[in-house]
């Protein structure tokens, strides 16, 4: 995938991210994607286009139909980028943690 903006801002639209949900369960064509969805074809398709472009749909010509499919590899740049915060939000956690037990009175109570 060339660019992490381009998909974000490809997802970023709920119409994108239904379609995409759609493409999860299997490959399919614009018409059969823009059935469930109160916009015209052509808005369907400029849909697919800014996702193709972002690297996460691809689309392949099967005689007159040209069926769209999720392009895992754009999925899999998303996930690891993710993966990254994920992991640096937990380290953040771990290190709250650390400072919060160190603030916390002993159980013992004051000794006498």
């Amino acid at each position: 995938m060339a660019d992490l903006n381009a998909a974000f801002f490809a997802l970023a639209d709920p119409t994108r991210r239904a379609i995409l949900a759609r493409l999860a369960q299997g490959e399919t064509t614009a018409l059969e994607l823009g059935e469930p969805f109160k916009i015209s074809q052509p808005a369907v398709s400029r849909h697919l286009k800014v996702l193709e472009e972002a690297g996460l749909v691809r689309r392949r010509v099967d005689g007159t139909r040209r069926p769209c499919r999720l392009a895992p590899e754009a999925m899999g740049e998303i996930d690891r980028w993710l993966d990254m915060l994920r992991h640096a939000l937990s380290a953040n956690y771990d290190r709250l943690d650390h400072v919060l037990a160190g603030l916390q009175p002993d159980n013992e109570g004051p000794s006498r």
